[in-house]
């Protein structure tokens, strides 16, 4: 049996890959806003946070009323319990990865979780 899990992502607006990649620790999400689009609610968390990288376009998001603007390269952490909303710009799209793991549950990182060979 295989120890990895591999996928390739098309061109959808929304793809998620906890269900697609069977992920136990994280959720995924590759997300598509066309020009002028948003996403249409508002939301929080209950205990997960996010993190947010715009691979492509421009936009902004509005985090508890406060509006920042975003474009490729940017990286983005939101707490929990930040109401948040995506827009894209009126002239560009925006491509974005979102990352939502557990609050505080970060044990160890690659330079205390890794185990080396050789």
């Amino acid at each position: 049996m295989a120890s990895y899990t591999k996928m390739t992502v098309g061109k959808e607006n929304r793809t998620e890959l906890h269900e697609k990649l069977a992920l136990t620790g994280a959720e995924i999400s590759l997300n598509t806003l066309p020009a002028g689009a948003n996403v249409p609610f508002v939301h929080s968390h209950k205990a997960n946070e996010e993190i947010y990288g715009v691979l492509s376009g421009k936009g902004k998001v509005v985090i508890d009323g406060e509006e920042i603007s975003l474009a490729a390269g940017d990286w983005l952490k939101i707490s929990p319990v930040a109401k948040r909303q995506f827009f894209a710009a009126s002239n560009s799209e925006i491509t974005y990865i979102c990352i939502q793991v557990k609050e505080n549950s970060l044990e160890g990182y690659t330079a205390t979780d890794a185990v080396i060979y050789g």
